[in-house]
């Protein structure tokens, strides 16, 4: 078992100083979870001092047992109607302008929980018409009827991450597939080509550069437009370890890579998340032009 390893210096932030305390008291009063607790994100702090949160639907107990991701895994319970419009609720009472919402895995299902994401998609848009709305979806195993199901709801972006390189696919996703993630984005852009399409990737897991660089490649040639790269942080005991602490020099490589590879937006640095600072990443895609 590896010691307990020191924090490099870039890696070392404060606590904010604002209070939480708003985000906190609307996700009790709605009953909604985020991912931001579940997953013991390390900027959810941050996030909730700045009144956003990413809201995680379809419960709090995911079907499959990635190995970086703290949500807990098991039977999960059945699935509250009433979670769309609650959640679109409780948006509304943040005054949110991009919305996003993940979900787990729910293998249980026969639609896999794609249904439900319409479902809050369209409540959201309804209690905030304004508002742009992000989804970031599990795999739905490729099956595309469940792809365009939740593209039928009209979200703006669409994310699905690839997590890791294609050799460290298995160790990190045991229950995901490499290119089954890259045909979730090839098919939304194939359904509806005005989805934003947007990806993740963890560093620090043993990958090499020329590994992520294939990656990113990959995924430009499935249509991805936007793409975040942050680095992998052992969230509890049990998950999988820290390879390295990638410097930011090396996220500035990447994100220099990326843009010459032809995505939008590039958002890469040691805190980076999926959904961190989602809707400024879009604030600045829709400046570029790509969204039609």
């Amino acid at each position: 078992m590896k010691s307990r390893q020191r924090f490099p210096t870039w890696l070392r932030r404060e606590i904010p100083s604002s209070s939480t305390l708003a985000v906190h008291e609307t996700l009790e009063e709605f009953r909604v979870h985020t991912v931001c607790e579940s997953a013991l994100c390390p900027n959810r702090m941050e996030c909730f001092s700045r009144g956003t949160a990413t809201f995680m639907i379809l419960g709090d107990v995911c079907t499959r047992r990635c190995g970086f991701c703290a949500v807990p895994a098991g039977r999960p319970d059945v699935v509250e109607e009433d979670e769309p419009e609650r959640v679109a609720l409780a948006a509304h009472r943040l005054g949110l302008r991009h919305v996003v919402v993940t979900s787990v895995a729910r293998d249980d299902m026969e639609d896999e929980g794609a249904h439900h994401f319409y479902e809050t998609v369209r409540a959201i848009q309804r209690f905030l018409p304004v508002a742009t709305v992000e989804v970031l979806t599990p795999d739905f195993h490729a099956r595309r009827d469940l792809i365009e199901r939740v593209c039928d709801a009209s979200p703006t972006v669409f994310n699905h991450n690839l997590e890791t390189v294609e050799r460290l696919s298995a160790k990190v996703r045991p229950q995901g597939r490499y290119h089954r993630s890259l045909e979730v984005l090839r098919c939304v852009k194939a359904y509806r080509p005005d989805i934003v399409t947007k990806s993740g990737l963890m560093l620090g897991l043993g990958e090499r550069s020329d590994e992520v660089i294939e990656a990113l490649t990959d995924l430009r040639a499935v249509g991805c437009e936007m793409v975040t790269i942050g680095q992998y942080l052992k969230p509890r005991e049990g998950k999988l370890e820290i390879e390295e602490f990638v410097p930011p020099q090396v996220f500035s490589f990447l994100e220099q890579e990326a843009l010459k590879i032809g995505f939008q937006e590039v958002f890469a640095g040691p805190y980076v998340r999926s959904s961190y600072h989602a809707g400024e990443a879009f604030e600045r895609v829709a400046k570029n032009g790509i969204v039609r």
